[in-house]
């Protein structure tokens, strides 16, 4: 341990008490790149994350979710008290990320949508990969609402992929597959099929003592669908997922994850009659013994400073994010 994660942990423990007062940071991770990649803005490259994993293990308490979960509720987290997630079921999270955590000695949640194992892709990959590599500097979508986009150098592409993004994300998961399909094939460009997990790689995740949630089936917008069609998502996800790892699920993370915009209460008690016991959501801050437990608050770790990155979290033992809204 430095000499600085040491006075850091040290000041911590101050700012960042266990016990009832305790606030537990859930991180949470989408890929993890060997280098990094202006069109995938929200994968961490490989030597960022390997520091802040260093910097976990010195200076927090790092919990396995469920565990954290539990003693957030009890009032018995330890000081500076850290969970990691990682949504969606990306490759990368088996081959690159798992490897550092085990090395580091600590534990991940992995919440995973099951259409895209085994070859799929999620829609907004699909759409990066098509304006990547598309072989004109602009591409003509008045089909879907957009006119003619540039993409004459890296930032028009970067974004022309939002407002692509933007457009489909609303739709239900045949409408985005639809849609990703037409754009590949219309530029003549195949598709990669090996950035998602197999089966296979969610038996190792589970085999190497990392945890698996829930994450839908097809990972749509919950507030787009119907109520039967949620349920329908969720369980033909736990399904599948219990039937891979032959564990039974407690955790879920709800697709895009905005209170109150991608899902709402309403969602989350479905989540719990589905058999969940607690669930994450994209709000961003702390969690603590007053936080409802089908709507924990996550941050995104986006710094490429490790300094920055302890910091925050350090700063998150004092700052508290109330969802008082009850999924009951």
């Amino acid at each position: 341990m430095t000499l600085e994660h040491a006075l850091i942990r040290g000041l911590g423990s101050l700012i960042a008490p266990g016990g009832r007062q305790g606030r537990l940071a859930v991180l949470m991770y989408h890929r993890v790149l060997a280098e990094a990649d202006p069109i995938h803005d929200f994968g961490t490259p490989v030597s960022t994350f390997d520091a802040q994993m260093a910097a976990l293990a010195d200076v927090f308490n790092v919990l396995p979710l469920a565990e954290a979960v539990e003693r957030m509720h009890a009032g018995t987290l330890p000081p500076r008290a850290v969970a990691i997630t990682f949504d969606d079921g990306y490759r990368d999270n088996v081959e690159v990320a798992c490897p550092i955590l085990r090395r580091h000695g600590l534990s991940a949640t992995f919440f995973i949508s099951t259409a895209m194992l085994d070859g799929g892709i999620m829609f907004h990959d699909a759409v990066s990969e098509v304006i990547r590599r598309f072989p004109a500097d602009h591409i003509e979508l008045a089909w879907l609402g957009l006119g003619t986009l540039p993409l004459n150098e890296p930032g028009s592409r970067c974004a022309a992929i939002d407002r692509i993004a933007r457009a489909i994300k609303p739709g239900a998961p045949q409408q985005r597959f639809e849609i990703t399909r037409k754009l590949a094939d219309s530029a003549g460009i195949a598709l990669p099929t090996d950035l998602m997990m197999t089966d296979d790689h969610v038996r190792q995740l589970a085999a190497s003592g990392m945890e698996i949630g829930g994450h839908t089936h097809d990972h749509p917008i919950l507030t787009s669908i119907s109520d039967d069609e949620v349920r329908e998502q969720i369980m033909v996800n736990r399904r599948r997922l219990e039937s891979i790892t032959g564990r039974t699920l407690t955790l879920f993370a709800y697709p895009n994850g905005k209170p109150n915009q991608d899902y709402t209460v309403r969602h989350a008690a479905i989540v719990r009659e589905c058999g969940y016991r607690a669930a994450v959501s994209t709000a961003y801050g702390s969690g603590g013994m007053e936080t409802d437990l089908m709507q924990i608050p996550r941050i995104a770790p986006w710094e490429m400073s490790t300094r920055g990155f302890v910091l925050r979290l350090v700063a998150f033992g004092q700052r508290t994010r109330n969802l008082h809204t009850s999924a009951a």
